[in-house]
């Protein structure tokens, strides 16, 4: 008879992976502190008692659950190096909801209560259509090759993850390089520091005791976060939420809602693709429809930020964090989100003392794109990063643009360009899934699939059609995705051009196999 199969709940290297997450989860808290009192007009005391709690609460949720599935997925498979899924707020959906619905709603009525609650009724949206996804999107993940799916992610790892976190790094070295050192000595070289101290714990520690000893750090405002620590109880939102039902903004924004949800959909299989990857498969429909449950739990209970399966399991994975860092990580938000806390540890930790965390993460995000697929596709791997790049480059051409005080419309409007600006916009507009398509058709032409090369080309061309990629404006500092009839028509015909060639290609394949021709059409 087999013996009982036990596998822990918690181990040493779920502190490291607690340090990572949490710092992660850290950041998008304290973006929504930041950003909704500057963009959309709510106090901060509102946002501290109110919408923190239910953020900390659809984390919490996820957590959990997610380290339920990994010990269940242990003890199935007998084996001791499962890890749990990383789980939070989603940044993309952050920033899109408070810039693009919050921010003007706020603009338009002068009201931050109004503003708040589309806000809760854009996280709904996105909630119900992550849960619906979970039912049809196994389709798409079994036809999309590997490639596409972790080419994506490598694109954000690069920009959005590590190089943000590098140059932060290297704009505050006498306190973010001391850390960075520790890790890459921990993760890099294996190496184990004395006593057995997970390097996440050391580096953090080592930065904050450096930061505070040079100087750099403010007890003044330790004090005064101190004194608004207390209890905040998460209150039922739903009232407030059903009341815009029957408002225009029902349908005014779904031009955002709906490609967001969709994102966090596609988003999440590209997720569970890259865990797959690293050695955990997971099933597509319970994930998915806990993102979207997670979600609509936020905005029930104040928060407008929709949640999502994080970027960076095979980093987890790598440092041994294994189930118990998820709970950890959803106990953690909800204690400090519940008294008020999170002003208080930005106070006492600086952020460069765990950045360089985050950093490793992403580089093994982009490493494992190139890994976990067949050599011959890393030429694939390569166009897929090009739309994250072109995103990444259009944020920093705004951050330019604001900081010589205009705006990117505004020098558009007086004919200033840059060559290749407008290309780079295009690709940045619905870049997830511009990536994944590009990719995809490079992967069927490197295998010599031209018939799935022209699918992909087609459905390409048909979302460029209706504006779902490419078709983008200008507005203010910043570019928004257009929709409609024929938006797109010049990326759609280009599209096509690519269809009608790949099948012109595919057909003369096929002639050539019935006349008994050799297969390939070129020498090797």
């Amino acid at each position: 008879m087999n013996e009982e199969f036990k596998s822990p709940w918690f181990v040493k290297g779920d502190i490291d992976g607690f340090f990572g997450l949490a710092i992660d989860n850290l950041i998008q808290f304290l973006l929504i502190a930041t950003l909704c009192p500057l963009i959309a007009g709510i106090p901060a005391a509102f946002v501290y008692s109110r919408i923190l709690p239910g953020a900390a609460l659809s984390v919490l949720f996820g957590n959990v659950f997610y380290s339920w599935q990994a010990h269940r997925l242990a003890v199935k498979e007998r084996r001791h190096d499962v890890t749990a899924l990383p789980y939070g707020i989603n940044t993309v959906s952050l920033f899109a909801y408070i810039i693009f619905i919050m921010g003007p709603v706020y603009r338009e009525t002068g009201s931050w209560d109004l503003a708040w609650k589309a806000g809760l009724l854009a996280c709904l949206g996105s909630g119900i259509i992550e849960f619906s996804g979970a039912f049809v999107v196994d389709f798409l993940r079994r036809i999309t090759p590997r490639a596409a799916l972790l080419s994506t992610l490598a694109g954000i790892a690069i920009t959005f993850i590590s190089m943000d976190f590098a140059f932060q790094t290297f704009e505050k070295p006498l306190i973010a390089m001391l850390p960075l050192a520790l890790i890459l000595i921990q993760y890099f070289s294996k190496v184990r520091f004395p006593f057995g101290l997970p390097g996440g714990l050391v580096a953090v520690a080592a930065g904050s005791i450096l930061a505070w000893a040079m100087g750099i750090m403010d007890a003044g405002a330790v004090r005064t976060a101190v004194s608004e620590v207390g209890f905040k109880a998460p209150q039922f939102s739903g009232g407030e939420l059903f009341s815009l039902f029957k408002s225009e903004y029902i349908y005014r924004y779904l031009s955002i809602i709906i490609p967001m949800g969709l994102f966090n959909v596609i988003g999440s299989v590209q997720n569970l693709e890259s865990a797959e990857a690293a050695g955990d498969r997971y099933e597509t429909v319970a994930p998915l429809a806990v993102n979207g449950l997670g979600s609509m739990l936020a905005c029930f209970f104040g928060s407008c930020f929709p949640t999502t399966i994080y970027i960076g399991h095979p980093g987890w994975k790598g440092i041994g964090a294994r189930t118990g860092y998820s709970t950890l990580n959803g106990v953690f938000f909800t204690v400090i989100s519940l008294f008020g806390c999170v002003s208080l540890i930005n106070k006492i930790v600086p952020m460069e003392a765990g950045i360089a965390i985050v950093l490793w993460i992403g580089v093994v995000i982009a490493a494992q794109a190139f890994q976990a697929t067949p050599k011959a596709h890393a030429p694939a791997v390569v166009v897929g990063l090009f739309p994250a790049f072109a995103s990444w480059g259009m944020n920093l051409l705004k951050q330019g643009y604001l900081g010589a005080g205009t705006t990117i419309s505004a020098e558009v409007a007086k004919g200033v360009s840059i060559n290749g600006f407008m290309g780079m916009a295009a690709l940045e507009s619905g870049f997830i899934f511009a990536s994944m398509i590009l990719a995809a058709i490079s992967v069927f032409l490197i295998d010599r699939d031209f018939l799935k090369a022209a699918l992909w080309s087609l459905a390409a061309g048909v979302m460029s059609f209706f504006g779902v990629i490419h078709s983008f404006a200008f507005v203010g500092n910043e570019t928004i995705q257009v929709y409609g009839w024929n938006v797109g028509g010049k990326f759609t015909f280009g599209y096509l051009c690519f269809t009608v060639i790949f099948i012109v290609f595919h057909l003369w394949r096929r002639w050539r196999r019935k006349r008994g021709l050799p297969e390939q059409l070129m020498a090797e």
